[in-house]
């Protein structure tokens, strides 16, 4: 691809960094972005520089915050005794989407994949743990609602050994989200299903 300028040219190659953007359509982005107002750009800029250095990570659940402790988990409307374990913050939002849960989540950060060197120590599961024995048997079930692959499996499995010794029901969200799909992806009426559908894990394959 030939541009114009070598200025036009870096800001295309640094925007298909991002996924699901290839180079045409990184440059009607930059191009775009030179139609509009500069004092618009530099909104653009900062916005994206904040939430680059000032995010930061729930100190209970992992999610995405802009406080030590999220809304959700600070929410007195929130039922304290269900935590949906998921894998990343995405999946958050896809649930929340649904409308139809209202407990708390446990982000883990991940899921256990050994090729990519990604093992339970680089996974937030310890501190589920910690929250579950905090909790001093308020917390009751855990869903966990991870994505239907083999590394997700792998890390249900592992979380359900892990949460043997204590009092508490595990479930998974029902299968009606497709075999190897990302939860993300997954329609809200599926997912939303799935949640209310959920089963015990013990019975559940």
């Amino acid at each position: 691809m030939q541009f114009p300028s070598k200025l036009i040219e870096n800001a295309v190659l640094e925007m298909a960094k991002l996924p699901g953007i290839g180079k045409k359509t990184a440059l009607r982005l930059v191009l775009n972005i030179l139609k509009r107002d500069s004092k618009e750009t530099e909104s653009l800029a900062e916005a994206l520089v904040k939430v680059r250095n000032e995010i930061r990570y729930c100190d209970e659940c992992h999610n995405i915050s802009d406080e030590p402790v999220c809304t959700i988990c600070s929410s007195s409307k929130r039922e304290t005794g269900i935590i949906c374990v998921v894998e990343d913050a995405p999946d958050v939002l896809a649930i929340e989407n649904t409308g139809q849960y209202l407990g708390r989540y446990h982000v883990l950060g991940g899921v256990i994949a050994p090729i990519e060197g990604i093992g339970p120590g680089e996974l937030n599961i310890d501190s589920l743990i910690r929250r579950i024995e905090k909790s001093e048997g308020e917390i009751r079930e855990v869903i966990l609602a991870l994505s239907p692959t083999m590394e997700g499996d792998t890390t249900g499995f592992y979380v359900t050994k892990k949460l043997k010794e204590y009092d508490i029901k595990v479930s998974v969200i029902a299968r009606g989200v497709p075999i190897g799909g990302e939860l993300e992806y997954t329609d809200e009426v599926t997912l939303g299903r799935s949640i209310l559908g959920r089963r015990s894990y013990e019975t559940s394959f």
